[in-house]
């Protein structure tokens, strides 16, 4: 079990704090691009700051403070323009810089400037960074930049702790109680079969590489030469998961709001039916993990593991904790994030962190396992379709 001290370390990520610094060494998601066509303001709030999101009329993005410099008035009420986003009170206006370009009725434009953050788009999502210059390059990740398939983003907000999210995906054991067991016994109270067949783990293992971590299982009536031993499927460092099934594969990314809230992106991909260009338009999804009552009808692998992670709490408190065998990619997860810490701290890029355009280009090839958990699916279940190269990146 950890401290309290330990746990608000692991858990405290606003600014100023061992874990906000070092989750702001990263690019985070804070919008899908199709949010910002129906909107081209939006209020934001990541890693326990608020802040204004907005395309402005010439389409350059920018991520500025939440209030105006003038009166205090959310930006969120602000209109686009050519030189930015304009107050909507009395019509200050602010470029992407964070400047105030534009004061109408003054005889001069007084050199003030409000908060201003890095806001990049790849793949459909806007991406912002709130380190420290220099702005490592925005990561180029394989399901982002390829277009041979079709995608969809979910977004779903989460009462809890972005930790909680990404302790579960160094948790293989999980799969045959809360996906097996408790995922077939939500399914009897429905009144519909069940979905999953049992099957034990018998070993577990974990691999750290450049980007994150490996996670390997090896279950009952599976060999050694599985995909989910041999190759397993990737952490990526600091808060995603990289996961394929039998129709898509995809991107779950746990994107901390503050301590005790996260929104959760699921980034999915399948390959398109026909040889048409590029399709342009991603949609977007927002859902609630939670029904109209407040219960939660947990009848979906990513609905069971939502409900691992709010049900401990907003913030787990692991000084009641007793961690064993199976919990050692937890441990080893902790372990990783307090000596990125420690890297930082001492001026150091914490690992991830991308600087190379030679490395970005034309993108990151991260390896996953194309036949996954087969043993837990009756019949057995693989991948139905192939993209050129994409199952077996290197």
């Amino acid at each position: 079990m950890l401290t309290r001290e330990e746990n608000e370390r692991l858990t405290q990520v606003g600014p100023g704090t061992a874990m906000g610094n070092l989750l702001r060494r990263y690019w985070h998601v804070v919008a899908a691009r199709a949010e910002l066509d129906e909107d081209p303001v939006r209020p934001v709030r990541l890693l326990g700051e608020d802040l204004t999101l907005f395309r402005d009329q010439r389409g350059r993005l920018g991520l500025i403070g939440e209030r105006c410099a003038h009166r205090a008035i959310s930006l969120a009420y602000g209109i686009p323009q050519e030189k930015g986003l304009r107050c909507a009170y009395h019509g200050w206006t602010y470029d992407t810089e964070g400047r105030v370009v534009d004061m109408p009725f003054e005889p001069a434009c007084l050199p003030l400037r409000v908060t201003a953050y890095p806001v990049q788009e790849v793949g459909g999502l806007v991406f912002a960074y709130l380190g420290p210059e220099p702005t490592p390059l925005l990561p180029r990740h394989e399901l982002f930049a390829r277009d041979e398939f079709d995608k969809s983003v979910e977004i779903t907000p989460l009462p809890c702790s972005w930790l909680q999210c990404m302790d579960n995906s160094l948790d293989p054991v999980h799969y045959e109680h809360l996906h097996v067991a408790y995922g077939n016994y939500v399914m009897k109270k429905l009144g519909k079969p069940p979905k999953m067949a049992a099957a034990r783990h018998l070993k577990i293992d974990f691999d750290v590489f450049a980007y994150g971590v490996y996670k390997r299982r090896l279950v009952e009536g599976a060999g050694e030469d599985s995909d989910d031993w041999r190759i397993g499927h990737p952490i990526l460092f600091p808060n995603t998961l990289l996961v394929g099934d039998a129709k898509a594969v995809r991107y779950q990314i746990r994107v901390p709001i503050d301590d005790s809230h996260t929104v959760h992106y699921n980034y999915n991909c399948w390959p398109r039916k026909n040889k048409t260009p590029a399709w342009e338009g991603i949609p977007v999804e927002r859902t609630s993990l939670f029904e109209p009552n407040g219960s939660i009808v947990a009848d979906s692998i990513v609905k069971q593991d939502m409900l691992g992670w709010v049900g401990q709490g907003p913030i787990s408190d692991r000084t009641l904790e007793h961690l064993v065998t199976s919990d050692k990619g937890v441990i080893l997860y902790h372990r990783m994030l307090l000596d990125e810490m420690e890297k930082v701290d001492r001026g150091e890029d914490p690992m991830g962190v991308v600087r190379d355009p030679a490395v970005n280009e034309p993108y990151i090839r991260i390896r996953w396992e194309d036949r996954a958990k087969e043993m837990f699916w009756p019949g057995g279940r693989t991948f139905e379709w192939t993209v050129p190269g994409l199952a077996h990146s290197a």
